[in-house]
Parts: C-alpha cells; structure tokens; sequence
C-alpha cells in the first residue's frame, strides 16, 4: 500500500533533511518532485495541485528558513498537509437510532464481502447489526451474503424468489427486523459495471424509503481515478456520507485515497486491507500520513494484534518460555496466532521504517506459504516428539517429511533452528539482551506496552 509513492518521499525528504540551510530553490525542487510522484501514483491533477500549492505557502515562511533543522520543518508541514487532504480527523458512523446503513457501489468493488465485514466489525464492537440483502439482479449476491452472516452469526434477511420491487423488499426487511432484536441495519444493494439511469433511479427509491444514516460507498482502490469519478457521481446521486475503500492492501500508488476527500468532501471511514471478514479497519487520515511517510501506525499495529492474539495464551507462551518448557506444541500455537493476525508485510509495515528493513530481507521472508509448511511439519510429529524434540532422529525425520509433504533438509533446518530458540531461551542473559534489542528497534517499545508486555512471537 502506497509503497511506491513512499518510496520516491523518502529519497525527496532524505535530500532535503540533509541540507544545513534551505533556500527557495530547494524548496521548489522537492515540491517539484514531490509533485511528480504525486501524479504517477494516480492522484487527481487538481488535487496535487492544490496540495503542492498549500505546501509550498507554509514552506516558504520565516519559520521554515530560521529553523534549526528545516529540512525536518518541512516534513512536518507535508504529513500535517497529508492528513489534512486524507480526511482530517477520523470520522465515525453515524449509528444514533434508527442506525440504518445504505452500502451502494459498482460490481466487483466488494460491496456484499464489505457489508459482511462491517457488520462483524459493528458486533465486536457491542452492537446487534442485522445484514439485509438488496441485490435483487444477481442472485449469487444474496446467496452470498448469507452465506458470510452465517459465518459470523449474524441474522439475515432474504427476499423471495422472483422480487422484482426493491422497496417491496425493504419493507418486509423492516417488519422482520422488529423481531430480531436488532441495533444496526445494513442494507447491501444492487451494482453495475457502470453507473446507469436505472440504477440510479433504484438507490433513490430505496434510499428514500429508508432514510439511512449513512450511505457508503464501497470504492475500489485500484482503480484509482475510475474510483474517484464513481464515488463523485453516487455522490450526486443519492448524496454519500462516507467511502469505504477496499483492495488498498493490493494498491501500491494509492491515488485514490489522496484524491477521494478533496474531490468529493467526503470522508473515507473505513478500509478493506485483505479478504478475512475481520480485515475492515477504521480509517484515520493522520495515522495513513504517518505511514506514506515511513513513520508507521503502532497504534493501529497494536489494536490489530490486541484484536486477535488471545492475552491468556501469549501470557503462557511467555511463561514456559522463561521456564525452559517451550515445546513444539506451544510452538505450533505461536505460529496459528500469527497466521491469525493476517499477511505478516501487511502488519509489519505499520512498523517505523519497516519500508527499508524489508527490502534487506531474503525473499520469501515474510510469506505465509512458509508457515503453513512449517505447521505441516510440526502435525506431522507425534505428541511425544514435540515434547521431547530431542528424540527426533534420523528415521523419524524422513517419517515427518513424507508425512508434511516437505523436504528432509527443511525438517532438519526447523529442528536446528528450533534447537537453538530453546538454548537461548534457556539462558536468561540471551534472552534479555534479545528483549532488549526488540525494546530498541522502533516503535517495539510502544507495542510491547500496549501488548500489556506480551509478544505473541
């Protein structure tokens, strides 16, 4: 996510951050750059515009040219920019009764995997959402949606066979959820390829006969301008109150989520980052700033893994850890809990700078293909042999990779590898001085705090 734009600001700022004393004609160069690689990441022309211009005014005050670090001045006054063109302050749902959400959007943007999404979002939060399906043009859809409240056990409404009335259908939704006991509505709607008359004509009358709270657009990020252009004419159309932007997981220029505000004025109150039902994520404009500018989000990183790494567990990990009892059993539980908390770039880059470590990791480092073979070979073992590693010899090593599927020579290396975990963890001055380099690297010291102390690794 916006990797490539991240990119070209670190090498503008890197330059700039090393010049003792700034002049205009600085300025104007990395303002120049910074402009470029606003537009090749498929930012809105007037959008760039407008923010370079707003940039380059509080750029050139006295402040700036008298500082005794300009080159940082700058940078502050660019994230501050940033965050103001993404949204400003974060922008939460409208949900005082009746809490009626309208999700509308083009197909394929994911608006039936979104409403599925927000809605189990919405119920760990304490609320009863109820999710009601629309789409009365695709059949799949309904079926879908049902299929995704049954997996996160939320009621949901279908309409029969052959409705063909919109309205019809929202009615019958409203009767049924009188019984449901419900707190919040989410009604999925039908899309197109394109926006057309008819479907325009259709979120009007279903919009006006539930008078929603908030009318979300589900945009996909990947589309980039296409994106924008989409969320100004639903805007036009039924008047949105917010955008919910999926796929920026799989977008590295991220020019729609820098244009969506300033062209539409409306906010972007959530984003898809990844295809799990619980990877809906609030969205905050200061946070994102911090991350296209290398910064991080440990906040956001340590309400991911606080979200999904049970406190109990990682808290007896820890303890047989220090005890010397870290067995291959607890070590197959450590790596379900990081499978959990989703694709491990994606949590990582929240990490202060992790945009340069990564590029010094070996390839493969972080893919999670990996821990899947991992874990295949630690089932493959028998209770006693993750017990007692120390048993696993020669016949039983070919028994273990014939039964994972791996090779001999990976069973052998997690073995060794595992050998050695345990031998630190053993001595308590190796393993304080490896707590003490994680407390070093940035951000690690903030996490560990709002992890109560506990790793989950």
């Amino acid at each position: 996510m916006f990797s490539s734009l991240a990119d070209s600001l670190d090498k503008t700022f890197r330059n700039l951050r090393g010049v003792g004393r700034i002049s205009e004609k600085n300025i104007t160069d990395a303002l120049r750059d910074i402009r470029i690689a606003l537009l090749e990441a498929d930012v809105e022309f007037a959008v760039a515009k407008d923010f370079i211009a707003k940039v380059k005014e509080k750029a050139m005050g006295e402040d700036v040219f008298k500082s005794i670090k300009p080159g940082e001045q700058i940078v502050k006054i660019f994230h501050d920019e940033l965050a103001e063109l993404l949204g400003g302050n974060q922008s939460p749902l409208d949900l005082n009764p009746p809490a009626r959400i309208l999700i509308c959007g083009l197909n394929g943007a994911g608006k039936t995997t979104t409403s599925a999404k927000l809605a189990n979002r919405l119920k760990r939060e304490g609320r009863r959402p109820l999710l009601i399906a629309c789409d009365l043009y695709r059949p799949a859809a309904i079926d879908q949606l049902a299929t995704l409240a049954k997996q996160i056990d939320v009621p949901c409404f279908t309409p029969q066979a052959g409705d063909s009335d919109v309205v019809k259908v929202a009615r019958e939704a409203l009767a049924w959820a009188e019984n449901q006991n419900g707190t919040v509505l989410i009604f999925d709607t039908a899309g197109r390829q394109e926006i057309d008359e008819k479907l325009v004509a259709e979120l009007k009358r279903l919009h006006d006969f539930i008078q929603p709270k908030e009318t979300l657009l589900v945009a996909d990020a990947a589309t980039g301008q296409q994106a924008v252009s989409v969320a100004k004419h639903f805007d036009e159309a039924v008047g949105i109150t917010g955008i919910i932007l999926t796929k920026l997981d799989g977008d590295a220029r991220g020019g729609a989520a820098l244009s969506m505000r300033a062209v539409t004025g409306k906010p972007i109150k959530y984003a898809g980052e990844g295809e799990k039902l619980d990877q809906l994520t609030e969205f905050h404009p200061d946070r994102m700033a911090d991350r296209i500018l290398g910064m991080g989000d440990i906040v956001g990183m340590v309400e991911q893994v606080a979200a999904k790494v049970d406190e109990a567990d990682a808290a007896r990990s820890m303890q047989r850890m220090q005890e010397g009892k870290f067995d291959f059993t607890d070590f197959l539980d450590q790596m379900r809990m990081i499978r959990n908390l989703g694709p491990l770039d994606g949590l990582l880059g929240m990490m202060p700078g992790f945009n340069k470590i990564k590029k010094q990791l070996p390839a493969g480092a972080l893919d999670t293909g990996k821990i899947k073979r991992t874990e295949a070979i630690v089932l493959s073992m028998t209770h006693e042999e993750r017990r007692r590693p120390e048993i696993i010899k020669g016949s039983r090593r070919q028994r273990i990779a014939a039964g994972s599927g791996t090779s001999l020579m990976e069973v052998n290396q997690l073995i060794k590898q595992f050998g050695e975990m345990r031998k630190m963890m053993k001595s308590p001055h190796k393993m304080k001085n490896m707590m003490r380099q994680m407390g070093g690297m940035p951000g690690m010291k903030d996490m560990m705090k709002g992890l109560g102390g506990k790793l989950p690794f």
